[in-house]
């Protein structure tokens, strides 16, 4: 992906994340690079060394996911207070099967 085609593609996020209302949006989170977490970018030797959780949210029937990150303040913080039971740590961490059972 060039530099234009990334721009656009953030671009689109941006427009979306001011559309999402936090009454309906879908969420969910997942483990990725919490630096990049489009994974728009070629990722270095340091790249185990940024893993940590991804927020993202969609308006319902959307196919464009925003990070929490580029979500106006109010809107992120209305779906964290909503949502936090799914999304805050533990949640999720016992919803894979344990490799030790």
């Amino acid at each position: 992906m060039n530099s234009q085609d990334k721009e656009q593609y953030l671009a689109v996020r941006k427009e979306a994340a001011l559309k999402i209302d936090p009454e309906t949006a879908e969420v969910f989170w997942e483990h990725g690079s919490v630096r990049d977490p489009y994974y728009l970018f070629e990722h270095g030797d340091d790249w185990e060394d940024n893993i940590g959780r991804n927020y993202f949210a969609r308006s319902p029937g959307s196919e464009v996911w925003v990070w929490f990150g580029d979500l106006p303040d109010a809107t992120r913080d209305a779906l964290w207070e909503k949502h936090k039971s799914r999304l805050a740590f533990p949640a999720g961490i016992f919803d894979f099967p344990l490799i030790f059972d």
